[in-house]
């Protein structure tokens, strides 16, 4: 991705939709004034990600958009303008209806992620520059620096672990995009050969059947084993053999044992603490929920209703992962 007047080239066969949205994009980065790059570094994404968008590869999210027009246009952008472009970028996904929805998605999640990035960053950086004036000031307060010391361990750990779900959500965006474009939903890739021994389990933990029902309507066909369970004491229980399970997809709202008390148990022991667990939440998306989510172990969360994309790639992601590790063993 080079400066404003060298956009990346159209991808070939777009439609006329995602075609008239990229070029309503590349509109603003010239009204902007700076290169593409230097917007995706200075607002801590992936230059390549901003090249997919401007090249109408992928359909960025709604929260990209408006930090464009932000930068462009100040905090209070012409409303035509943010109308117009909110209206040519629903054409767009609906272009690639099947997928653009979990796009969306996927995306959210990945920029929530990079915020955390950097956010546990410039408090590692900020505990960091507060342990060394501390001892370059003189003889060191011992518990004032065992404190810096830990805020320091914490949030450079916060950001191993958001690191470690931005490579995992580029890759479940990855497993969807390409089949964007595409008006049916094929079988979504597991990464699982014929002849590479049984097929990886999924415990799916949901006290409601329809809820499960749906579940295993859109992961049955894909080669994986299914293991259902309608609560946290059966979700254990099913897991007293742990061995083969590649996920565990765990309803948050149960009666009883709730989600993150089953999540609790099941990081409690050895054989299933590393075992993923993407929470199945009604509660949505927002960084209080997420932030609980993660506190509790998850490795990633799906908000209800599920988008039958987004299961998939998910899902799919840990096979290939559980598939990687398995062979390395």
């Amino acid at each position: 991705m080079t400066a404003v007047d060298g956009f990346p080239p159209l991808d070939a066969g777009i439609g006329a939709e995602r075609r008239e949205f990229a070029e309503e994009l590349r509109a603003l980065f010239l009204g902007l004034g700076r290169s593409a790059e230097e917007f995706a570094v200075r607002r801590g994404l992936d230059p390549e990600v901003v090249a997919g968008y401007l090249a109408a590869a992928r359909v960025p999210p709604w929260e990209f958009v408006e930090a464009l027009l932000d930068a462009v246009h100040g905090s209070a952008p012409d409303p035509g303008v943010r109308a117009r472009l909110c209206r040519s970028r629903m054409a767009a996904l609906r272009v690639s209806r099947s997928v653009g929805r979990a796009v969306c998605q996927l995306e959210g999640q990945l920029h929530a992620a990079e915020r955390e990035i950097r956010q546990a960053e410039e408090c590692a950086e900020q505990a960091g520059r507060a342990l060394a004036e501390l001892a370059a000031a003189g003889p060191a307060d011992p518990g004032r620096a065992e404190l810096l010391a830990e805020e320091y361990d914490r949030a450079r750990e916060q950001s191993a672990r958001a690191g470690a779900r931005r490579t995992l959500l580029r890759r479940q965006i990855a497993l969807v995009e390409g089949q964007q474009g595409t008006s049916a939903a094929p079988p979504a890739p597991t990464g699982v050969e014929p002849g590479d021994g049984p097929p990886p389990k999924i415990l799916l933990v949901d006290d409601r059947p329809e809820n499960l029902v749906v579940l295993e309507a859109l992961l049955g066909p894909h080669g994986h084993q299914l293991v259902p369970a309608t609560s946290g004491p059966a979700a254990l229980r099913a897991l007293m053999e742990p061995d083969g399970y590649a996920a565990i997809l765990l309803d948050v709202q149960m009666p009883g044992m709730d989600g993150y008390e089953t999540a609790a148990h099941i990081r409690s022991r050895a054989r299933t603490r590393d075992i993923p667990i993407v929470f199945v939440t009604a509660m949505g998306s927002e960084p209080d929920h997420a932030a609980r989510a993660y506190a509790a172990g998850a490795a990633d969360f799906l908000p209800k209703p599920v988008d039958p994309w987004a299961v998939r790639a998910k899902v799919a992601s840990f096979v290939e992962l559980h598939r990687e590790r398995r062979a390395g063993a």
